[in-house]
């Protein structure tokens, strides 16, 4: 893991903020599974971290709350990025050993700039897990990373790993986020012209885009099909992520930005809130 790809002055995800089903079931799951500590928690919400201090997820319960939608835009999956290919390993073989690999959908690929693990929690909530290679080793042509979805040699990785899995390393990081959205055009204007990202993939049916040189911060898809209707604010999902911004007077260039483009930003007790066409919801918030 390159730290510069997730601090200042690069601009970076940071939180993610999803609906549960059962907060104490999914607590089992993100708790008890993951690894993850509860830095706060109320009745209805969670707040989990990895070093004790940073938020990295936020699970919330909402009233009257609706199964997962299918079809729709909102999350595809989150990245939680672990700091070493030891510890990837190390989880790999402890999920194994939990036997929930083939209840929650597991899947796993070598993408070239990284190697990532695919389930889905209790929920249905899309979860990648993985770790990158060194940025020095990545394939850059015309400004276009090489990524590419390869079998994962799990035996190299299960060969390399050193403890068991003790919970999350307190150096894990939200990676990025990858969305479904409507229309490819809409969002691509919005991450570009409006974010100021840059596109450094695109697959068919899919733009990845990043900050300063990362394989990507936030990656979308028309893979719910092109006009995908949002989903219910009360079902099972995504309710918004942070992008950080290294000082204010970035974050404002990017919402002057924003809303040349005709997209609303608001602003309730200095929390500025914004939406991509899809409506994916994002929170702009300033940390040096």
């Amino acid at each position: 893991m390159e730290k510069k790809f997730f601090e200042a002055p690069t601009i970076h995800v940071e939180e993610v903020n999803i609906n549960v089903r059962d907060l104490s079931n999914s607590l089992l799951f993100y708790e008890g599974i993951m690894g993850f500590q509860v830095l706060e928690q109320s009745e209805q919400k969670a707040v989990l971290t990895a070093d004790g201090k940073r938020p990295i997820l936020t699970l919330e319960q909402p009233k009257d709350v609706t199964p997962k939608q299918q079809r729709t835009t909102g999350l595809y999956h989150f990245a939680i990025l672990l700091p070493s290919r030891a510890d990837l390993a190390a989880f790999l073989k402890h999920f194994i050993q939990t036997g929930l690999a083939d209840r929650l959908g597991f899947g796993a690929s070598d993408h070239v700039v990284s190697e990532a693990l695919y389930f889905s929690d209790p929920d249905g909530n899309g979860i990648e897990i993985a770790h990158d290679r060194p940025s020095s080793a990545w394939d850059w042509t015309n400004s276009q990373v090489t990524m590419r979805t390869d079998p994962l040699d799990a035996e190299g990785i299960l060969a390399e790993q050193k403890e068991e899995w003790q919970g999350m390393p307190a150096n894990t990081l939200m990676g990025h986020i990858h969305l479904h959205v409507a229309d490819l055009d809409a969002a691509e204007k919005f991450y570009i012209d409006g974010l100021g990202f840059d596109i450094v993939t695109k697959y068919p049916g899919a733009l990845f885009t990043s900050h300063n040189g990362y394989h990507h911060h936030v990656a979308v898809n028309v893979w719910s099909g092109i006009g995908a209707p949002r989903p219910l604010a009360n079902s099972i999902g995504l309710n918004w992520y942070s992008l950080v911004f290294p000082d204010e007077a970035t974050r404002k260039k990017t919402i002057d930005q924003l809303e040349q483009i005709g997209a609303d930003v608001t602003n309730e007790n200095d929390a500025y809130m914004t939406e991509d066409p899809a409506g994916n919801k994002i929170k702009l918030i300033v940390r040096s």
